[in-house]
Parts: structure tokens; C-alpha cells; sequence
């Protein structure tokens, strides 16, 4: 199984875990933005957004440049290919174990019943 820096995958994985911070990635995905335009579509001060920001840039999530007085902010997608690498190592464990498991049943119902069992 490959390793992840534990701190890394925690940081992203709580970043992920909003779901104001997950639409917030999923604009991002489309292009960069600056905060008041990521801040538009929420019902929530412009402070509130900022801490959202700031989660998931410390997350590497997302990078910001300032340009005067605007801040512009644009997805980073390292930390969620990480972090879906590492998804992906269990779904493949998960996976084989189901496997298994559908092996051992179709071998156990194959098997001819006694008289008077149920």
C-alpha cells in the first residue's frame, strides 16, 4: 500500500468535509475567481467566507495572488489527486474482498441441501 503524509490527507480530508468549502472548489474548478465573486452565491459575511478560504488554502487547496486590493484564488489539484489515490488503494481492498465473498457464497449455495433443512 503506498503511504500519504497523515497530516496532509487529515488536512485535506477536513477541508473536504464542508460542504460550503466543496462548492467553493467546485467553482474553482471551472476557473479562477476573485473572494467577493466566490463569496456572491452564500448567504454568509464576507469574514465567514474568508475563514473558508483560509482552510482550504492551508489544505493546499487552492493558491491566492493578490493583485492591489483584489484576491484572486485558483484550485490546486495535487492534494485531491493525493487524496483520491489513497480512496482508490481501499476501494481496490474492498473490492477484492467482495469478491471473495461472492466466491465462498456461490460455493456454499452450489452445495446439495439435506432432506428437511429449510
Amino acid at each position: 500500500m503506498v503511504k500519504y503524509p497523515a497530516a496532509a490527507l487529515n488536512r485535506t480530508f477536513a477541508a473536504l468535509a464542508d460542504p460550503t468549502r466543496r462548492r467553493i472548489l467546485a467553482q474553482l474548478a471551472q476557473g479562477d475567481r476573485c473572494v467577493t465573486r466566490l463569496a456572491r452565491p452564500y448567504a454568509m459575511s464576507l469574514p465567514a467566507i474568508s475563514k473558508h478560504l483560509r482552510v482550504l488554502e492551508k489544505a493546499g487547496l487552492l493558491r491566492r495572488r493578490r493583485y492591489g486590493r483584489v484576491h484572486e484564488m485558483q484550485l490546486e489539484a495535487k492534494p485531491l489527486k493525493q487524496a483520491a489515490k489513497w480512496v482508490e488503494e481501499y476501494r481496490k481492498f474492498w473490492e477484492g474482498s467482495l469478491d471473495r465473498l461472492a466466491e465462498y457464497l456461490e460455493k456454499t449455495n452450489k452445495r446439495p441441501r439435506k432432506k428437511g433443512a429449510a
